[in-house]
């Protein structure tokens, strides 16, 4: 097959789908009739041809896509207005800090933070497809241990963790913790608005000479854990 044939496949192929695909998978497109560093090769030149056009395509951690660029979202937001979707503290927090310190348990979290773990925010992050369970330690109680997925560096735009903001940025100035926020938004798939937990408890009110609420916050089944280990 001819060079210019095999680009033209591949812009085909990568406009039309749903998912970020790998130069393997793209292989398939040709019957073998290409090999893997050639198809790498005009991948790279397919992202060259985009300089100056208002797509790009990128690699990101499951693979090759064609995206808008990112100074193309004001008009774009104009064909479908939508509210700007909001991320509390806590969330940002919780999802920064597994991103980093990966695998961690709820017990982790908590001992990072220094506040209990919404079960809502850990719910929301799983149904997003953002965390995952990938095991359990060997600890009283067993508690799941949570890392994020591939999907998450895909809704991010990022190829690993290496390119995520250093944990001190995002958990101690909040800049970072802006910028993931403001990289997350920009994203077809989002995590709807989740109330910040130390919020909600602040703003619930007990009736006068009514006991004092039980939190209904789950812990991991060890109560404390150490910290797991941190991504290289």
């Amino acid at each position: 097959m001819k060079t210019q044939d095999a680009r033209r496949v591949l812009e085909a192929a990568l406009v039309c789908a749903h998912e970020p695909l790998t130069a393997r998978e793209l292989r398939a497109l040709f019957d073998g009739a290409v090999g893997l560093d050639t198809i790498r090769t005009l991948l790279d030149e397919l992202a060259r041809d985009c300089a100056g056009r208002g797509i790009e395509l990128v690699s990101v951690a499951s693979g090759w896509r064609y995206q808008s660029r990112a100074e193309m979202r004001p008009f774009l937001d104009r064909l479908h207005p939508e509210r700007p979707p909001k991320y509390s503290r806590a969330t940002m927090e919780t999802l920064a800090i597994i991103a980093h310190r990966q695998p961690v348990t709820r017990g982790d979290i908590e001992d990072i933070r220094g506040v209990a773990v919404s079960a809502q925010i850990v719910k929301q992050l799983e149904e997003r497809g953002w965390i995952d369970v990938i095991g359990y330690r060997e600890a009283p109680g067993r508690p799941a241990l949570f890392a994020t997925t591939r999907r998450f560096l895909d809704d991010l735009g990022l190829k690993s963790l290496q390119d995520l903001p250093e944990p001190e940025q995002i958990l101690g100035n909040g800049e970072g913790r802006d910028a993931l926020a403001s990289n997350l938004s920009s994203q077809p798939s989002l995590l709807e608005e989740v109330e910040d937990e130390e919020a909600a408890v602040a703003a619930k009110t007990v009736p006068p000479g009514a006991p004092e609420p039980t939190e209904a916050l789950e812990t991991s089944g060890s109560g404390t854990a150490g910290s797991g280990p941190s991504v290289a």
